[in-house]
C-alpha cells in the first residue's frame, strides 16, 4: 500500500515537472516583447543587445550605389541634409518602445538609431531601420560604441577599402560582431568626433 502512493507521488511530481517545463519553453516563444525584456535584465545582456530582426531588418536608401559613394555619403553634409526630423523619429521612438517591451518607458534612455546608418547609405525614414537603441547598457555595447563603428566603417567604404553593400550587411546583421571583426582605431573609439558632430560622417577622418 506504501509503495502505491510513493508511486502516485513519484508520477504527481513528474506531470509537475513537465508543465513547469512547458511553461518554461512557452515563455521562451513570448518574442519580440519577453525577448527584449529579457535582453535587457538577464547577466549577458551586454553581449545581447541587439535589435529585433522581425521588427527591425533594417532598410537601405537606393539612391546611394557604390558607384556614387563620393557624391553622396562621402560628401560633407550628406547626412545633415537627409536627417529625418525630431518629430518624426521621436513618434516612432515611442512606438517602438512599447513594440520592443522595454521595461524602461523613459524616452531619454534611448536613441532613436538607424541600424543602417545614413553615412551608410541607410534608410532615413524606414521604420524598418530605426529602432530605439539603449544608450547605457553594461558592458559598453550601447549606442556611444556603435556611433564609433558607423564612423570607421564610413572611412573604410570612403577610402575603397571595404564594399558599400559589405558595410551595410555586416551592421544589419550583427553590429557587435561587427564591432570585433573590425574593432576602431583608438583614435576613433571613444572619440569626441564621433560624438560631437551629430552623426554627419561626411568626408574622411583626417588621420
Amino acid at each position: 500500500m506504501r509503495c502505491g502512493v510513493r508511486w502516485r507521488a513519484a508520477v504527481s511530481m513528474m506531470a509537475a515537472g513537465l508543465t513547469l517545463g512547458g511553461a518554461a519553453l512557452a515563455s521562451k516563444a513570448l518574442a519580440p516583447k519577453a525577448l527584449a525584456q529579457e535582453m535587457l535584465t538577464r547577466g549577458d545582456s551586454a553581449e545581447r543587445v541587439r535589435p529585433d530582426p522581425t521588427l527591425t531588418p533594417g532598410a537601405i536608401d537606393p539612391t546611394v550605389t557604390q558607384a556614387n559613394i563620393h557624391a553622396t555619403i562621402c560628401r560633407t553634409g550628406w547626412t545633415r541634409a537627409i536627417r529625418p526630423p525630431q518629430p518624426y523619429t521621436e513618434a516612432l521612438k515611442r512606438r517602438q518602445v512599447d513594440e520592443y517591451g522595454y521595461p524602461d518607458r523613459r524616452l531619454r534612455a534611448y536613441e532613436e538609431d538607424h541600424l543602417i546608418p545614413l553615412s551608410l547609405g541607410g534608410s532615413p525614414t524606414d521604420p524598418r531601420n530605426l529602432w530605439p537603441q539603449p544608450r547605457h547598457v553594461a558592458g559598453g555595447w550601447d549606442a556611444a560604441r556603435k556611433d564609433d563603428l558607423e564612423l570607421w566603417l564610413h572611412d573604410l567604404v570612403c577610402q575603397g577599402r571595404m564594399g558599400l553593400a559589405e558595410a551595410q550587411h555586416a551592421i544589419a546583421g550583427d553590429w557587435v560582431r561587427t564591432y570585433r571583426r573590425y574593432p576602431p582605431p583608438p583614435e576613433i573609439a571613444g572619440s569626441a568626433y564621433a560624438h560631437g558632430v551629430g552623426g554627419d560622417y561626411g568626408g574622411h577622418w583626417a588621420r
